[in-house]
Parts: C-alpha cells; structure tokens; sequence
C-alpha cells in the first residue's frame, strides 16, 4: 500500500476539482472543469447535476492522461462538495428538478414558516431555518411544485449523486446532513420531526455514515468510464467546508480556519455541538467522528471581488488588487470619508439570517476612484467576517489565529487587511486552494485502513500576517459606520 494513490473529487459551485495524493501526502496531478450557474429567476440559483457528472468525466479524463501511471496506482476514491444543495430523484434515480443550490433564496417565506411554527427545532438542528438551507426548498416544492414533490423517492446532496453515479448507493454523510437541517446534530441521526414538518419521512433520506467511512464500490458502468478497476473503494466524504478543515489539518478543538471562496465562513472546530441560532451561527457535525465545528457564514466572499473587477472594467482581479494596494498601503489608515461597501451581494446568513439583503456602496464623491471601490470591497467583506466572527464567539468559541483558504488567500493585501480587522494573526498555506480535494483525498485513504498519520499534517504555512496597531483605531471606525448602514440596507426590502 506504500505507492497507493487516492483520487479527491471536490465538487464545487464554480468547478469541479480533482487530485491525485500519495501516501506521503503529495500532490501527484490535479485537474478542473467549470460549472455553470442557471438564475431563471431573482433569487433563484440552480445547477444541472447531469452538468457535473460530465465535469467530473472531464477532469478525471485530462487527470488520466497527465498522470497515467499515478491513475493505475489509485487504490479508493473521496469526495467533497457544495453543501445544502437538493438533487432529487425519482424511484428509477432520475432526476425530477434542477438542483436548488446553497444560495437560492426562494424559499425565505418557508424558512419563516419553520421558525415560527417550530421555535424548538434549532436547538437539536443546530440552525435556525434559513432560505438557503435544504429544508425550507422542501417545503416550497411542495408548496409550489406538488406534482414534482410527490414523486420524490430520494433527496441528496450534490456530492452525493456523484457517488449514485459512480456507486449506485444513496448514501449521505454526517457533516453534508447536518447542512440539511434534518439532522439531530448532537445524536449525528435524521431528525424525524423536521422531516415531517416538510412533508418527507426517513424513507426518503440516504443511508447515513461518517466521512471517513466506505460508501460503496466503483459500479461497472462508471469504471468503464473513467477506466479504473470495478470495485475501487469509494469514501463516504463530506461537506466542503468541514472536508477543508481535513485537508489543512484542522481535526482538534480550539482549531479554526477562514474561508474565501466564493462564499465565505469562520469555522472553529469543537468537541461538542455549539452554536448560537439566533444570531445565526450554526453548529455542524465535522467530517471526522465525536467532532463538530461553529461556523458564522457569508453568502458573498470571493466573489464580491470578482463582481466589482468586473463593474470597473478592469481586466483581471490581480490588476485591481494591484491598483489598491498602490493607492492606499495596507499599513496606513484609510480615511473614515472613503467609500463603504456592504457585500451582501446574495443576501446575508451570519448574524442577519437576510437572504433578501442586498450589497451597495456608500459614501461615493466625484473623487472616488476605482482602487477606493476596490478597497471598500476587500473591507467590506472583512467586516462582514468580523460580524460572523463575533457571532460565532457569543456561541462559546474561542478564536485565535486563522488559517486563510480559498480563492481569497492568494492575496497577500486581503490577508493582511483580514488580519487588520479580526484583530488575529491570519496565516496562508501553500496548496490551500485544494485543501476540499487534499480532505477528500484523506478521508478516502481512512476508509481503506491507511492514512491515519496524514490527519495530523497540515499544509505548510506559506505566510503569516499579524494585526498591524497603526491602522486599528481607523478600521474601528470604519466598521462602527459599516454596521450603522444595516438598518438602511435592511429597510429597502422590509
């Protein structure tokens, strides 16, 4: 087993991602395919599972034919992906409804009607219902799509139904149902009574196993596919959030990582469930047995700072980043006159449950330039992490430094500026843009008795960025004048 391979497939909203890890924890090859988002209305959010299916034969195609003898060497399969997502099948496995995904906000009034009808729930769910959780899309389906509703025979997650492909197995994990608001979070068990409240029963849900676990074995139709033997052990995997925290290393109590990715999120691991639903923080099962994590989450991450590269015309986000970084240093205050920036582009989780919330500037003038919009984004979405940070710490977390993964860590200007305004150090790490497929990849080698050893190495730390005084008592004023803009933000939809 010393020259095995493990193949890690994370399925994420943008691309799918695979690698392949040694036994020694090296990354011998890695691959990627886009996927596409459909809006067919505002606030709608949705995705072809067919489209990944042939994103993940498409990665996995150029990584056999990079890697050919890395690919006769592959001895199990992980997987990670986008949580919260709903594929749901009929008794034939087909799919009846494009995927609602973790940014879809249809289902607010739903969400409301769970909270207020079944104020208890959150405690054992760890969540109060959100639009962007599954649940809530449940019950608008069955609320406004009752014929599709009724033929459900299976409700999975979007990781899931790749494994359907390539197993035949409906199966889920602990960390991905957690995510569902059907789990009973501390008992690691489907929650029957959130269930009923949305019309569906046990029946309809997958066969739950840790992460770590084995799901099933390459079917004969997806090893003639993807030219690997019948049999391959396939690994439970999990959520990509808490599959990240696998692959940095993030496994005890106490450790805690920032992600900016698309979206963004504070995730501290513990070893109980602790959250705070009413500040919408949420209390999730990790992706490794007898553990948790706190999590306060943003819709909009990332993101926010492809939107506005694009907004200014610029012709890439490092060209931007380079303009603001020029214009105004990250050592030296920047004027509480400068614009601000609220980046709820997609609504809001961590602390406002406001999936209607939307972003905008303030404080523009004729002087404003496109480096200060730059800026007031970087910050605006440091805020809004400070805002889940400290929500997270009311639910009994302890924060201290940060490990910083996601498309956002490949800047060293953001991480510093992150470092700057949670008052932490903040570190990077090489390769962290994996980190879901380096998890992925681990937990596959768990499930065939090998890698124990791998759990506790990280990834090497690339940087690190501590709180810098000199701009201190600037950013707290600038954050004081960022929350003060809630109410008016809040009142344009209410």
């Amino acid at each position: 087993m010393s020259q095995a391979v493990s193949l890690g497939i994370d399925l994420g909203t943008s691309e799918l991602k695979a690698i392949l890890l040694d036994m020694q924890g090296r990354v011998l090859g890695q691959a990627a395919a886009r996927v596409t988002v459909t809006r067919r209305h505002s606030g709608w959010s949705e995705q072809n599972p067919t489209d990944w299916w042939q994103a993940c034969l498409s990665a996995l195609e150029q990584l056999r034919s990079e890697q050919a003898a890395a690919w006769q060497r592959i001895a199990c399969v992980g997987l990670s992906g986008q949580m919260h997502g709903a594929v749901l099948l009929d008794d034939a496995g087909k799919v009846l409804y494009p995927a609602m995904l973790w940014d879809d906000s249809r289902a607010v009034a739903q969400a409301g009607q769970l909270n207020r009808e079944f104020p208890d729930y959150p405690a054992v769910t760890g969540s109060l219902a959100m639009a962007g959780l599954t649940a809530p899309k449940l019950l608008w389906l069955q609320q406004n799509q009752p014929e599709v509703f009724g033929r459900i025979d299976c409700v999975l997650s979007p990781k899931d139904y790749l494994r359907f492909l390539l197993t035949g197995e409906r199966v889920s994990d602990l960390s991905d149902a957690a995510g569902t608001l059907w789990l009973d979070v501390a008992r690691r068990q489907w929650y029957g009574p959130m269930l009923c409240a949305t019309g569906l029963s046990l029946a309809q849900m997958p066969r739950l196993l840790e992460a770590n676990q084995l799901s099933g074995t390459l079917n004969a139709k997806a090893a003639q596919w993807l030219v690997l033997p019948e049999g391959l052990p396939v690994a439970t995997g999990g959520g990509d959030n808490p599959v990240s925290a696998v692959g940095i290393g993030a496994i005890n109590a106490g450790d805690a990582f920032v992600t900016l990715g698309t979206s963004a999120a504070i995730v501290v691991i513990t070893d109980h469930p602790a959250g705070n639903p009413l500040s919408a923080v949420h209390s999730f099962c990790h992706a490794l047995p007898d553990r948790w994590y706190t999590m306060g989450a943003m819709l909009a991450g990332a993101s926010c700072l492809r939107w506005v590269t694009r907004l200014l015309g610029q012709p890439d986000e490092q060209t931007l980043l380079d303009l603001i970084g020029t214009a105004l240093p990250v050592d030296r205050p920047v004027a509480k006159t400068h614009p601000l920036f609220l980046p709820y582009l997609a609504g809001e989780r961590t602390p406002h449950n406001d999936p209607l919330l939307r972003g905008g500037f303030m404080n523009l003038g004729h002087d404003s330039t496109p480096a200060m919009l730059g800026y007031a984004v970087l910050e605006g979405v440091g805020f809004g992490l400070l805002d889940a940070m400290n929500a997270a710490l009311s639910a009994g977390a302890s924060v201290n430094a940060c490990a910083l993964v996601g498309g956002g860590a490949r800047s060293e200007y953001w991480a510093q500026l992150l470092a700057n305004i949670l008052d932490r150090e903040v570190y990077t790490l090489q390769g962290s843009e994996l980190s879901a497929c380096i998890g992925a990849a681990k937990l596959g080698l768990l499930a065939i008795g090998q890698g124990a050893d791998l759990l506790h190495h990280g990834m090497p730390i690339k940087a690190r960025y501590q709180p810098m005084a000199a701009v201190q008592h600037s950013l707290q004023a600038r954050y004081a004048k960022f929350r003060g803009l809630l109410p008016a933000a809040q009142g344009l939809h209410r």
